[in-house]
């Protein structure tokens, strides 16, 4: 795949970004040289290779998942206007 000028215009024009002439001369062949690398990564041959997340083999900490109420009820409603069994006392809206 091969950029031109026009297309580098039309890109900057579309990210609402100024390029002078001098500038898309050189975006040009700048896109094009990143655009060759890619081309030539799509060439490896990655045929039983596995994914992976990190370049250094790691474990993800996990914590059990167990359902709790996180014992701060009490904190949460310290500083409620109203409060009675761990809930929040509010007007009644509706008669």
């Amino acid at each position: 795949m091969s950029v031109d000028t026009d297309t580098v215009k039309r890109v900057a024009r579309l990210a609402r970004i100024k390029v002078s002439e001098d500038d898309a001369m050189r975006m040009t062949g700048e896109l094009n040289a990143i655009l060759g690398f890619v081309e030539q990564l799509d060439e490896v041959n990655i045929d039983g290779v596995e994914p992976m997340t990190s370049v250094v083999e790691q474990t993800m900490k996990k914590r059990a998942d167990g359902i709790t109420d996180g014992n701060k009820s009490a904190d949460i409603t310290l500083n409620a206007p109203a409060s009675e069994d761990s809930f929040f006392m509010v007007p009644k809206v509706v008669e």
